[in-house]
């Protein structure tokens, strides 16, 4: 009996054995689970084109063309792959295969069942050579992806660029993505992603043992279709687009349009500007993204944030009026500018030691009116100078000053409108008074704005009291945009009757002003310049624009860095800007002509030496006079 079941034992010991076996090789490995599957049936993955991107006109900016990639299964690669006959039909070395595979096995997540990029941008002429002789590599197919095509040269910083997806990303939605895919990485083609990505189509074959197409798995009912992405309308007028970044041209700075009753950004330019053509290039793409010195990766219209200058000398004034402590008929007498003690800040309004009223302040820029102005915001309690301070940040914070902008582009800056407690941390609760952050009336000392900001007060004011968030798409697959954040009215906090004596102000810019030399008769401008001091160099130039008076269709705010007085750089382009949107053409080639061909390198570059002078990282380059000549050998 002993012996019976000893051998019951052994049988027993020896089933378990080999159904443990079994198992594992059926659910622990995955030859055996390909084979199950991809000896019978292979799935083909169909990638969409992504959506065009168009401007408000109808203009194709971005469409696509196709590559041809080459994927491998690491999974489907047996013992007896022959490596060398693969290689050579792909026109690599054994030793680079060997490299690409241990690349792809070292990615954080690495799943071997996953397809990955092996080769990619296969040439027509390799994919039919490939094609003949690939089935007899079942861990490797070629498929084929959509990629970009760039219509324009311009409008890179608005388009953005697509790129491979990282590990990370694809965390994000792995249902979705996988390695090898492409995913918008910057502008409209990051924002709108989702809209743009399509959705993927899957085929699945029966194969044979080979792995050549049989047909049909079950005449397709569970194969997905694949869908394009959607088309993105922008609200850019690539007219206006593509004029203000020729003018930016060898300069620094950004050019902003806005169309005031809707919120759409019509122009958003930022030099050093970006042809998305380069974008495709790894190398162009690479030397944009490290530039560090001038930065044409950095949206300067969205992210660059500047003393706003003497733009924001209309702000003091509704804020001044809205608080109560001036009227429209409130005048300043000025000295020659503002004085307090030995403190003096000049003037050249040029009407001076006399009464001088809000209209013509504006117009000729009195430094001394928005000082005073300011000072008396400030201290409208004189006993607690935080409550004047407090409400006249929230009047700047109710016109998006101060605040992100909310736009539906994937940068942006808030800025800097300081409140009280700024101040006691700076300089002690109880320590600091009006003249001491006196500038913040002319629009210098703390604040900071960016170019779509100064843009969108602008807008509030052409509206006298609202505002829309700024956007950059129109429509998507033809339907108008309704998000809430985009079509719904935002009131400041400043009463409409108070913007009549600024928006008169602003005309007095371009009859009596800074801005009588490009002013023009087919339609009626209202603007304010703007010269921002600059530690690092020369002072900034700025302008704010409303256009046509009557019925403001356009707002445009333009910097130009280190580009001296407003109404040198910054002014005539917001000028030739509405002009081009308001009458379809422009009648002042000349000045056109002028804002093309100005250069401010030089000044940058003096910047640049400066900066590294600093720094103590500058080296003085030598002179030819000292440098030795060689020997020469002298003969007769």
């Amino acid at each position: 009996m002993k012996k019976l079941m000893i051998v019951y034992t052994l049988i027993l010991l020896i089933a378990i054995l080999f159904i443990g076996r079994l198992a594992y090789l059926q659910l622990f490995t995955d030859r055996y689970k390909l084979n199950a599957f991809n000896t019978s049936i292979k799935q083909e993955i169909i990638y969409p084109n992504r959506g065009d991107i168009l401007d408000r006109n109808g203009k194709l900016l971005v469409s696509n063309s196709y590559s041809y990639e080459l994927d491998v299964i690491p999974a489907k690669i047996f013992d007896d792959f022959e490596k060398n006959k693969f290689s050579k039909l792909v026109g690599i070395t054994p030793f680079q295969f060997d490299s690409i595979i241990h690349t792809i096995t070292s990615l954080p997540d690495y799943k071997k069942l996953l397809p990955y990029p092996f080769k990619k941008n296969i040439s027509r002429e390799e994919y039919a050579r490939m094609q003949e002789q690939l089935y007899l590599f079942p861990a490797f197919s070629i498929i084929k992806r959509p990629e970009r095509k760039y219509m324009v040269n311009s409008a890179g910083n608005i388009l953005g660029y697509i790129n491979e997806a990282s590990p990370s990303y694809i965390k994000t939605d792995s249902a979705y993505y996988q390695p090898g895919d492409l995913v918008g990485i910057a502008g409209v083609e990051k924002s709108y992603e989702k809209d743009l990505r399509g959705i993927k189509g899957v085929k699945n074959w029966i194969v044979d043992r080979t792995m050549n197409v049989v047909g049909p798995y079950k005449e397709g009912q569970y194969d997905r279709a694949v869908k394009s992405g959607k088309t993105v309308e922008l609200t850019i007028d690539f007219r206006l687009q593509e004029l203000a970044e020729e003018m930016l041209q060898n300069k620094r700075g950004a050019v902003v349009a806005i169309d005031p009753t809707t919120g759409e950004i019509l122009a958003l330019a930022s030099a050093p500007t970006i042809n998305p053509n380069h974008y495709l290039n790894s190398k162009l793409r690479n030397e944009l993204i490290n530039d560090s010195v001038s930065m044409p990766t950095f949206d300067r219209a969205l992210q660059g944030t500047y003393p706003p200058g003497s733009t924001f000398k209309v702000m003091t004034a509704l804020a001044a009026m809205q608080m109560g402590v001036t009227t429209e008929k409130t005048t300043y007498v000025c000295k020659h500018g503002f004085r307090y003690g030995r403190m003096k800040i000049g003037c050249h309004c040029g009407m001076y030691f006399a009464p001088q009223g809000l209209e013509r302040a504006i117009g000729k820029s009195c430094n001394n009116y928005f000082s005073e102005a300011y000072r008396d915001i400030v201290r409208k309690d004189s006993s607690n100078y935080s409550v004047g301070m407090n409400q006249w940040a929230s009047i700047m914070n109710s016109f998006g000053l101060g605040r992100y902008m909310g736009t539906d582009l994937p940068v942006g800056n808030k800025g800097l409108i300081p409140t009280s407690d700024f101040y006691d941390n700076r300089f002690g609760e109880g320590v600091w008074n009006p003249y001491r952050i006196i500038f913040n009336g002319m629009g210098q000392g703390d604040i900071s704005t960016t170019p779509l900001q100064m843009a969108n007060f602008a807008a509030a004011i052409a509206n006298q009291g609202f505002y829309y968030t700024p956007h950059i798409v129109h429509k998507v697959d033809g339907i108008p945009m309704k998000d809430s954040n985009f079509v719904v009215k935002k009131q400041t906090l400043v009463d409409p009757k108070y913007f009549g004596t600024v928006l008169r102000g602003m005309r007095n810019v371009f009859t009596m002003g800074t801005a009588r030399r490009f002013e023009v008769k087919d339609f009626t401008q209202l603007g304010k310049t703007g010269t921002a001091q600059n530690s690092q160099g020369q002072d900034h130039s700025l302008f704010i624009l409303i256009a046509p008076a009557e019925n403001p269709k356009i707002v445009v705010a333009a910097i130009v860095e280190n580009g001296h007085y407003g109404a040198t750089w910054a002014g005539p382009m917001t000028s030739l800007v509405a002009e081009l949107y308001l009458t379809d053409t422009i009648k002042r080639p000349e000045m056109v002509k002028r804002m093309k061909a100005g250069n401010l390198q030089g000044e940058y570059r003096r910047q640049w030496v400066n900066y590294l002078k600093r720094k103590g990282l500058y080296i003085e380059p030598l002179k030819k006079d000292s440098i030795e000549p060689k020997s020469t050998i002298t003969r007769n």
